[in-house]
C-alpha cells in the first residue's frame, strides 16, 4: 500500500460529505437554541419582515405601512428591491421559509470560510473540505453569526455577496461577471456595502467604482418601474426616518454611534463628537484597506472595510459584525502560518465567541454594582471592532513585501506607475493556484 500524505488522502471524494456533516453537527446548538427552543412571539423576526414584504407585493397593500404581528410590530426598512427579492419566502410557509433561511445562512458562512480562507485550503490539497469544515464549526458559535441565525438575518449574504466581488483570484462563478456589480447588488439591498465603493475611489479603481454604482443605480430604477409606489414610499420618507430601525441607544447597536448615544453628550456636542471620531477610524480604514490592496491581499481589503463600516454607520446591530469571519482569515493569513498572526486571530475570535455586551446589562440591572464594568462590558463589541481594525493595521505593517500572503492577479513585486506603487498582473488562473484538476476536484 502507498503512503498517505496530507495532500492525497484516501477516498478524498467522501471528504465533502462528511465535511457537510461537521458543519451540520456544529449549527446544531445554534439552530436548536434559536429554531426549536426559542420563544415564538421573538422567532425569526427578521426573515419574517422580509417575507411579509413578499406577502405586501403579492396581494397589494403598501410594503412600508404594513407590519409583522404582534408583538414585534417590526416594519419593512430595506429598498423596494430587497422586497422583490423576498418574494420566494411568500410562496412557502413562514416555518418552511425560516428554516430554508437558516439553512442559507449556514451555507453562506461556509462560503465566506472557503473564499476568505483559500490560502489555507490550497496547503491542505486533498483534505481542504475536512480542513473547511473544521474552521466552520467555531465560526457559526461568534456571537455576530449565531446572532444572524437567532434573528434570521441577510448580513451573511451581503458580506458573501462583497467578498466575492472583491477577491483575488476571482471565483470562478464570475468568471464573466465584471467586478462591481455584486457590491452594486448588495448596495441595493442595503446602503451599507456603499462603503466598498469609496473603497475603490481611494484605490482609483474607477471602473469597479463605476459598475458597482451603475448597477445599483439601474437594478433601483428597474426596481422603481415594478414597485412606483413603494419607491415613491422609501426614497421618500421611510429611508428618512430613523425609528424604523429600533431604539439607536439599544445595547445591540455596538457602532461608535450607539456607544456615544449610552454613554457620550447628548444634543449637537453629541453628533458632532460622534462625526469627528468615525471621520478619523473611516480614514484610518481606508488607508490600511489601501495597504492591503497595494500588497495583492484581498481578503484583508474586505475584512478591513466591512469592520469600518460597522464602526462609523449610525447603527450596526450585533449582527451586522458578520465581517469577524472574514477578519479572523485575513489575520491568520496563508502559508506559512506565523504565530503572532495566530495569536491575533485567536484573540478576535475569542472575543467574539463571547456575548459581552449582553454581561453588561445583566452587570447594570444590579444598582448597588460599580457601573463602569457594566458599561465597558455593554460596548465591547465596539472596542472589539476596535482592536480588530488594529490588529489588520499591524498585520498590513509588520510583514515584509515578500512575506505577504498573495491572492491571484497580483504577486508581490513593486513597479512604479505614476509615483505610486501598484501591484503587478499574474495571468495564472484560479485552478493553477488552488491545484484543481480538470474534474474540479483537488489534485
Amino acid at each position: 500500500m502507498g503512503t498517505v500524505t496530507p495532500t492525497n488522502p484516501p477516498r478524498a471524494r467522501w471528504l465533502w460529505p462528511l465535511a457537510v456533516v461537521v458543519i451540520a453537527l456544529a449549527a446544531t446548538p445554534v439552530v436548536l437554541r434559536y429554531l426549536v427552543f426559542w420563544p415564538m412571539d421573538q422567532w425569526q423576526v427578521d426573515v419574517e419582515v422580509y417575507r411579509e414584504a413578499g406577502v405586501s407585493i403579492l396581494t397589494g397593500r403598501p410594503i412600508y405601512s404594513a407590519m409583522t404581528e404582534a408583538p414585534q410590530l417590526l416594519p419593512f426598512t430595506y429598498p423596494p428591491f430587497a422586497a422583490l427579492l423576498a418574494l420566494p419566502l411568500a410562496w412557502v410557509p413562514f416555518e418552511v421559509a425560516a428554516w430554508l433561511w437558516t439553512a442559507a445562512q449556514v451555507a453562506a458562512t461556509t462560503a465566506i470560510v472557503w473564499y476568505a480562507g483559500w490560502r489555507l485550503w490550497t496547503r491542505a490539497g486533498g483534505w481542504a473540505p475536512l480542513a473547511l469544515a473544521v474552521v466552520v464549526a467555531p465560526m457559526l458559535w461568534l456571537h455576530p453569526v449565531s446572532d444572524g441565525i437567532r434573528f434570521g438575518q441577510v448580513n451573511a449574504f451581503m458580506v458573501l455577496a462583497c467578498l466575492m466581488d472583491l477577491r483575488r483570484p476571482r471565483p470562478r462563478l464570475l468568471a464573466r461577471v465584471p467586478a462591481g456589480v455584486l457590491v452594486g447588488l448588495a448596495m441595493s439591498v442595503k446602503l451599507t456595502p456603499g462603503v466598498f465603493v469609496i473603497h475603490y475611489l481611494v484605490n482609483r479603481r474607477w471602473r469597479e467604482a463605476a459598475t458597482a454604482v451603475g448597477t445599483a443605480v439601474g437594478v433601483t430604477l428597474g426596481s422603481w418601474v415594478l414597485l412606483p409606489e413603494a419607491s415613491f414610499a422609501f426614497w421618500g420618507g421611510a429611508l428618512q426616518d430613523p425609528t424604523r430601525l429600533g431604539p439607536n441607544f439599544g445595547t445591540s447597536n455596538q457602532s461608535l454611534r450607539g456607544l456615544l448615544l449610552r454613554v457620550g453628550p447628548d444634543g449637537t456636542a453629541g453628533t458632532v463628537l460622534w462625526l469627528v471620531l468615525a471621520l478619523g477610524v473611516a480614514v484610518f480604514g481606508y488607508a490600511v484597506a489601501r495597504r492591503f490592496y497595494l500588497r495583492g491581499d484581498s481578503v484583508g481589503e474586505v475584512a478591513t472595510v466591512g469592520m469600518l463600516a460597522c464602526l462609523c454607520s449610525p447603527v450596526a446591530w450585533i449582527h451586522h459584525f458578520h465581517w469577524i469571519v472574514v477578519v479572523v482569515l485575513a489575520l491568520v493569513g496563508g502559508w506559512p502560518l506565523v504565530r503572532g498572526r495566530l495569536v491575533a486571530a485567536g484573540v478576535v475570535m475569542a472575543w467574539f465567541l463571547m456575548r459581552m455586551p449582553w454581561w453588561g446589562i445583566s452587570w447594570l440591572n444590579h444598582p448597588d454594582w460599580p457601573e463602569l464594568p457594566g458599561r465597558l462590558l455593554q460596548n465591547a463589541d465596539v472596542a472589539g471592532g476596535v482592536v480588530a481594525l488594529g490588529l489588520l493595521w499591524w498585520v498590513s505593517r509588520r510583514q515584509p513585501m515578500a512575506n505577504m500572503p498573495t491572492d491571484r492577479r497580483y504577486v508581490v513585486n513593486e513597479i512604479i506607475e505614476r509615483g505610486r506603487r501598484r501591484p503587478v498582473l499574474d495571468d495564472r488562473s484560479e485552478d493553477e493556484i488552488l491545484g484543481y484538476d480538470e474534474r474540479g476536484l483537488p489534485s
